[in-house]
């Protein structure tokens, strides 16, 4: 059998957990943090690290860092995850769907300056399936109209953009460290600050909304309530797995990145020919591989494609069901009519099983069943 998704099962892992449990210190903010937050410094520049339970959780917390409120509009894509919207209505701020570019997938710069009013507080891009968002464009959109920017990196840890690391652009960014994900501690997020003016009030956030840091760090006697905030809290048993996984980061990349090609290099004559679309790793240097997707001719060929594979006991998977056209999305005042680009391309997407191991073991027969199959759809 060919899941969709298997984690990686780095060397150190046990060892570290172990090591973790051992210290007694089991809390967030301790020794592997540390070395967590160090090593996303050293290698990839990324400054102001808070690990958090989740990815979702990274959106929450800078969602009300911030400062969204009620009668703010934040506008985002339609085709991410309920998570970038939720992160939004919690606030009481109101999610506005844009269009996406169909080469990426991503949020499309024009639509979302488009729906800029006097309303608007932030735009919210996302990088699906590790591909940058063309973050250059939305920060000058951003600056002219004096906006916030949150990116939603998900899915793009390890990936780069104009030789910059994703997690290094906008005010804020968040990354993901779900099960899913390529380096994974099975729950696990980050909040990227690259405010500095914000970091002291992150701290706060972060510890329930209290100044117990200054407490630990000899500048108060006691610690006060100043500022709403939660338990944005990592362990440190997480944060243990997650330190193992990112020493491996490179050898999972390369494993990942075999795949992508040998997915690219199958579906290409299908691409020659006009039938499909795919994840357009050629246009960029440095990706993580996070995700392969195959967009369909027709909604059928794409369920036929699914329903073919598993027969073979391999297992593809659909994208994201589009927000503004979910029982939530039309809660709030949208309707599937209203952005007919991103409509489409949901309902005539596939994501390919994608994880390391596959490398290694598996791809020879994945690729052999998903040329059959297609031969099957689309003839010789």
């Amino acid at each position: 059998m060919i899941p969709f998704n298997k984690p990686y099962k780095s060397q150190n892992e046990e060892q570290y957990i172990l090591q973790a449990l051992r210290s007694g210190r089991l809390s967030g903010n301790n020794a592997f943090f540390k070395q967590v937050a160090a090593h996303l410094k050293q290698k990839h520049s990324l400054d102001n690290t808070f690990l958090v339970p989740s990815g979702t959780s990274a959106l929450e917390m800078g969602a009300w860092l911030a400062g969204l409120k009620p009668g703010d509009e934040v506008i985002m894509p339609s085709y991410t995850f309920s998570s970038t919207a939720n992160a939004v209505v919690l606030t009481g701020a109101k999610p506005v769907f844009c269009e996406i570019d169909p080469v990426t997938m991503n949020a499309d710069p024009k639509h979302m300056e488009a729906l800029i009013n006097e309303n608007t507080r932030m735009l919210l891009p996302i990088d699906y399936a590790g591909i940058p968002c063309k973050i250059d464009l939305i920060e000058r959109i951003a600056k002219k109209s004096d906006l916030c920017v949150m990116v939603d990196a998900a899915q793009s840890y390890g990936s780069y953009y104009q030789g910059k690391a994703c997690g290094s652009f906008g005010d804020l960014s968040t990354f993901s460290f779900h099960e899913t994900k390529n380096i994974s501690c099975g729950e696990g997020g980050a909040l990227i600050i690259n405010r500095e003016d914000w970091i002291e009030r992150a701290h706060f956030m972060q510890e329930k909304g209290t100044d117990r840091r200054l407490v630990l760090y000899g500048q108060k006697t006691k610690y006060h309530w100043v500022d709403i905030g939660s338990s944005y809290l990592l362990s440190d048993i997480l944060a243990a797995l997650l330190f193992s996984q990112l020493e491996c980061e490179d050898i999972i990349l390369g494993l990942r990145r075999q795949v992508t090609d040998a997915y690219t290099e199958l579906y290409q004559p299908y691409v020659d020919m006009g039938l499909i679309s795919v994840t357009p790793y050629d246009k960029y240097d440095t990706v993580n591989s996070h995700a392969f997707w195959v967009i369909f001719d027709t909604e059928k060929n794409k369920e036929d494609f699914i329903l073919r594979l598993k027969d073979k006991d391999v297992y593809a998977y659909i994208g994201y069901m589009a927000l503004h056209s979910s029982p939530m999305g039309i809660k709030l005042g949208n309707q599937p009519q209203d952005l007919p680009i991103t409509q489409d391309l949901a309902s005539r997407i596939v994501r390919l099983p994608l994880y390391a191991d596959l490398a290694n073991d598996g791809l020879d027969y994945c690729l052999e069943s998903m040329q059959a199959v297609m031969k099957s759809i689309y003839g010789e």
